[in-house]
């Protein structure tokens, strides 16, 4: 009996342990997501108070996979990416304001179905083609939601995407995934271009 009361005692202490430390861990977690979004507020300019961008040029954040956002961040902070406005604002981060900043984009709800508008059949069919063509939900996921280091491009702003297609091929923009994304667009002209941007905007 005394050896059962221990057994007993010692689960229970296990399981309260394990609760504590997932209380601990969700703690930690809002916490983070709190301070990414104090953080974030600098943000809300040009990428939206909700992560979805108002101005032309620049991209939606809200959705994008934290190891993305992370890497990106990483990226113009080191100048390995290059933009006049990005770079100053990156120099400025830590490492823990750029995790808590993934963090806190990651989580928001990505830009809704609509949010560029009602697509034009023929560019959308023309830029469906060039998509399976070249293999992009190898990447980017069959909803083109992204993960890991491959950025969400469904919904995205379609300006940002065919800046951002057109920056790959000319060499322009650096950083991760640049050899895939070179070969890919490489070939295509600036017409596909324009239709696999317009494909992308219209995606879930």
């Amino acid at each position: 009996m005394k050896l059962t009361r221990s057994i007993n005692q010692v689960a229970r202490c296990a399981l309260l342990a394990g609760s504590l430390a997932l209380c601990m861990t969700a703690s930690r977690a809002a916490a983070d997501l709190a301070a990414g979004a104090a953080k974030a507020e600098a943000c809300a300019a040009c990428h939206g108070q909700d992560g979805i961008s108002p101005m032309a040029g620049s991209p939606s954040l809200a959705g994008q996979p934290e190891g993305f956002l992370q890497w990106q961040l990483v990226y113009f902070r080191s100048g390995t990416r290059k933009n006049e406005v990005m770079q100053p604002i990156a120099a400025s981060l830590s490492d823990d304001d750029i995790r808590k900043l993934a963090a806190h984009f990651a989580a928001l709800k990505p830009p809704p179905r609509g949010v560029n508008g009602a697509a034009e059949p023929a560019m959308f069919s023309v830029g469906q083609r060039l998509a399976k063509a070249n293999r992009c939900a190898a990447c980017h996921k069959d909803d083109y939601a992204g993960e890991k280091a491959a950025a969400r491009t469904g919904g995205q702003r379609e300006d940002y995407l065919l800046k951002a297609l057109r920056d790959f091929k000319s060499g322009a923009r650096t950083g991760g995934g640049v050899a895939a994304m070179a070969d890919a667009v490489y070939p295509l002209g600036d017409e596909q271009l324009r239709a696999l941007a317009h494909f992308m905007a219209h995606q879930p």
